[in-house]
C-alpha cells in the first residue's frame, strides 16, 4: 500500500534517486528475442481462434454445391479429408487451450509448420497455387514471425516459398498446367520473406518498447517501495488531512506520536487531535504564522507540528510533519549538561577538597561535648548541606560519564517480579522495607531495553513514591502496574504512590534539571530518569492521577525495533 494516493505521491524523480536502478538498454538486450510467455500464451490463443474460424469455414464449403470452377480440383477426396482433419486439429488445440494448458514454444512452432503444410497440402489437392487458399498462408507466416521472431520465423518462410514452388512445379511438370503458376509461386515466396522480414522489424522494435518500459516500470516501483521504507522508518511524522481534518493517511510516527499506536491504521473516520486541529484552523486562518508546539496525549511527548498544501492546484488536502520536540529538547539539554558536567569534573577536586574539608570540621565539633544545642543544629545544618552539593557533583559527573544503552529483549512479567524482590530486601525506610504491590496484565509484550539503566530509573521512582506515601500515609507503599498499549505493541510500567501528589503548577517542570520541591533534593532524579528512558527509546511521563499519589508511566518503544 502506498503512503499517498496515486495523483498525490511524493516526487520521486528516476534522476534524483535510482540507486538501484538497471540499465534499460541491458533489460533490452536480454528480452529483446524473447516473448513475454503470457503475451506469446494469449497471441496464441488469438491465431488459434482465427484458424478454426478458417476451418469451420473450409468445412462448411464442403456442404455447399461445387461452382464450376476454371480448374476442376485435383484430388476432391482428400482435399475433404485434409480439410475435416484440419478443423479436428484446431479443435483439439483449442479445447487444450481452454483446459488452462500453456504451451511451450516447441509446441507452438510445430503447431505454426503443421498449419503451414496442411494449408499446402489443401492447395495440392485443391486447384494448385492459384486457389485463394495461398493467401492464407502469408497470415501464418506473419503469425509465426509475430510469435516466434527469430531464425525460426525466417524457416517459416523458407519452408512456405519451397512448399509453393514444388507445388507450382509439380503442377507445370505432372499436370502440364501454366508455367506461369510458377512465377505466381515465386511472387508467394517474396511476400513471404518479405512479410517475416518486416514482421520481424517491427516485433523487435515493440518488444524493445515494451522491455524499456518495464524496466522503468520496474525502477520506479522499486524506487516507491524506497520511498515508502524512508517515510514508514523516519521520526518525523507525516500525515496528510483534508481541510476539515480528517486523515487520509499517516504513516507509523505520526500514528505513534498522535494516537499511540504503531502500524498502519485503517480507520478512514479518525480526524486530527483537537490540540492539531485547533492549529489547522490557525494555520488556514495565517499560513505565515507557524502553530504553537502542543501535546496531545499525556503519555505523547511535547511536538510542533507544520502544515502546508500538499499541491498548489489541489486544494483540499494538506500535509502535517510532526516534529517531537522531546528530542530537540533534550539535544539542547544534552549540550548544556555537557558542558556543565565537563566544568564540574573540572573543578570537582577543587570543590570537593574545601567541601570535605568544610565536612570533617563539622564532623569533628560535633563529637565536642561542650557545643551548645544552637551550635549543634548549625552543625547540622552544616553537613546537610555538604552532602547536597556532594550528591549535586556526582549526579552531574554521572550525566556527562552516562554510557551507551546495552538493549537486549526483556519478559517484563519476569523481570519486574525479581526487581520487587530485589528493592524490597535493599531497601529501608525507617527500619520497614516498602510495600510494593505488583499488578500485570494477561497479556504483556516484551520490551527492548538496557536492564541495568531501567533499574536505576524504577528505583529512582520507587524512592520518591515511598518516601513520599510514608509522609502522608506512615506506610511506604507502592503500587507496579504493567500493562500494553491499545495497539498491544507496547509495554508500558506505571509506578503509583500514595502521597501528596504535585501541585498543577509544577507538572510541567517536574522532568527539568535541578527543579525540585524537596529541600534536600538535587532537582536531577526524574531528569536522569527521563534522560535513561530515552536512551531506551522509551518515554516518561506523569498521568493525571484521579486517586491520591503520582503516577508515572513508561512507556516502552515496540518490541522490534532496534535501539
Amino acid at each position: 500500500m502506498s503512503l499517498l494516493p496515486e495523483n498525490v505521491l511524493i516526487n520521486q524523480r528516476e534522476d534524483s534517486l535510482n540507486p538501484i536502478s538497471t540499465d534499460p538498454g541491458a533489460s533490452t538486450m536480454t528480452s529483446s528475442h524473447t516473448s513475454s510467455p503470457v503475451q506469446g500464451y494469449r497471441l496464441f490463443q488469438i491465431y488459434n481462434h482465427y484458424r478454426i474460424v478458417i476451418s469451420l469455414v473450409l468445412a462448411g464449403l464442403l456442404f455447399v454445391d461445387p461452382v464450376q470452377l476454371e480448374h476442376p480440383m485435383r484430388l476432391p477426396a482428400y482435399y475433404q479429408a485434409g480439410v475435416l482433419a484440419y478443423l479436428a486439429i484446431n479443435i483439439l488445440i483449442a479445447l487444450f487451450l481452454m483446459g488452462g494448458h500453456r504451451p511451450g514454444k516447441r509446441r507452438i512452432t510445430l503447431s505454426l509448420l503443421t498449419d503451414i503444410l496442411f494449408i499446402h497440402f489443401l492447395l495440392a489437392t485443391s486447384t494448385g497455387i492459384t486457389n485463394g487458399l495461398a493467401n492464407l498462408i502469408i497470415i501464418s507466416v506473419a503469425a509465426g514471425n509475430i510469435l516466434t521472431p527469430s531464425r525460426v520465423g525466417i524457416f517459416y518462410a523458407a519452408l512456405a516459398a519451397i512448399c509453393s514452388l514444388s507445388i507450382a512445379g509439380w503442377g507445370v511438370m505432372v499436370l502440364g498446367e501454366n508455367v506461369d503458376n510458377v512465377v505466381r509461386a515465386g511472387s508467394l515466396g517474396i511476400l513471404y520473406f518479405g512479410a517475416a522480414l518486416i514482421l520481424q522489424s517491427v516485433t523487435r522494435r515493440m518488444q524493445r518498447s515494451e522491455a524499456l518500459a518495464d524496466s522503468r516500470a520496474r525502477s520506479i516501483i522499486e524506487l516507491e517501495k524506497i520511498n515508502q521504507q524512508i517515510i514508514q522508518r523516519m521520526r518525523t511524522g507525516i500525515v496528510v488531512t483534508d481541510q476539515d481534518g480528517h486523515i487520509r493517511l499517516a504513516n507509523g510516527a505520526a500514528e505513534e506520536l498522535l494516537f499511540g499506536r504503531t502500524g498502519h491504521q485503517s480507520h478512514h473516520s479518525r480526524v486530527l487531535p483537537v490540540a492539531l486541529l485547533e492549529g489547522l484552523a490557525a494555520w488556514k486562518a495565517d499560513p505565515t504564522k507557524r502553530p504553537e508546539p502542543c501535546q496531545v496525549q499525556q503519555t505523547s511527548p511535547m511536538i510542533q507540528a507544520s502544515f502546508t498544501r500538499l499541491d498548489e492546484d489541489n486544494s483540499d488536502l494538506v500535509l502535517v510533519f510532526i516534529e517531537d520536540l522531546s528530542k530537540v529538547t533534550q539535544q539542547a539539554q544534552q549540550m548544556k549538561l555537557a558542558s556543565l558536567g565537563r566544568l564540574t569534573a573540572g573543578i570537582a577536586h577543587e570543590i570537593r577538597n574545601p567541601l570535605g574539608a568544610i565536612s570533617h570540621a563539622a564532623q569533628l565539633m560535633e563529637e565536642s561535648g561542650d557545643i551548645a544545642e544552637a551550635d549543634q543544629r548549625m552543625l547540622q545544618i552544616i553537613q546537610r548541606h555538604s552532602r547536597r552539593v556532594n550528591g549535586i557533583i556526582e549526579n552531574v559527573l554521572d550525566l556527562s560519564r552516562r554510557r551507551q544503552a546495552r538493549a537486549e529483549l526483556v519478559n517484563l512479567r519476569d523481570w519486574l517480579a525479581g526487581f520487587r524482590e530485589d528493592y524490597i530486601q535493599a531497601s529501608n525506610h525507617n527500619g520497614r522495607p516498602v510495600d510494593i504491590t505488583l499488578e500485570l496484565a494477561t497479556s504483556l509484550p516484551p520490551a527492548r531495553f538496557d536492564t541495568s539503566q531501567m533499574e536505576q530509573v524504577l528505583t529512582n521512582l520507587c524512592d520518591n513514591g515511598a518516601r513520599y506515601s510514608q509522609e502522608k500515609t506512615n506506610e511506604a507503599k507502592l503500587v507496579i502496574l504493567a500493562g500494553a498499549t491499545a495497539d498491544g505493541e507496547r509495554a508500558y510500567v506505571d509506578v503509583r504512590d500514595f502521597g501528596h501528589g504535585i501541585p498543577q503548577e509544577h507538572r510541567s517542570s517536574v522532568f527539568e534539571p535541578f527543579f525540585t520541591t524537596d529541600k534536600g533534593g538535587t532537582g536531577l532524579g526524574l531528569y536522569l530518569a527521563r534522560e535513561l528512558c530515552e536512551a531506551n527509546q522509551a518515554h516518561l511521563a506523569l498521568l493525571d492521577n484521579t486517586e491520591s499519589g503520582c503516577c508515572f508511566r513508561i512507556t516502552f518503544a515496540p518490541s522490534g525495533r532496534l535501539i
